[in-house]
């Protein structure tokens, strides 16, 4: 591995990280996006290095300051988590069955509503602030 796509790699790590600790995102809004176009690596490739990448430091540091602070809702989570593998499992299996273009346009589409969506509640949160 070269110097530059360590860089690169880091360079992604921190901003993930930090997006990841300040508002909840990394994984899919970060780093599948930088490994798939910086680095080259299939739409597939990135979901699943981006899911090995989340599971140690999400599970260790970041929900530990969340919990530290009383910000865990554990009974939520635990009945969400326990689904969530089942989800995991039967979603990693379909999207691998699927051509990559329409990974990538589920994906994108996605990440288009999810925006949008937090754009307009985040402008009517400004706009109450006004009032």
């Amino acid at each position: 591995m070269s110097i530059q796509t360590i860089l690169l790699l880091t360079t992604i790590g921190l901003a993930a990280g930090m997006l990841s600790g300040m508002v909840g995102i990394g994984g899919g809004m970060v780093i599948v996006p930088a490994l798939v176009f910086l680095l080259g690596l299939s739409q597939h490739q990135a979901q699943g290095t981006s899911l090995f990448i989340l599971s140690l430091p999400v599970l260790l540091l970041a929900v530990f300051n969340y919990w530290r602070t009383g910000n865990v809702n554990w009974r939520f989570g635990l009945v969400i988590a326990s689904t969530f593998v089942l989800g995991a499992f039967l979603g990693s299996k379909l999207t691998l069955r699927l051509p990559e273009a329409w990974v990538k346009l589920i994906f994108g589409l996605l990440m288009a509503y999810v925006s949008i969506q937090l754009i307009l509640a985040g402008y009517q949160g400004i706009k109450q602030d006004e009032v």
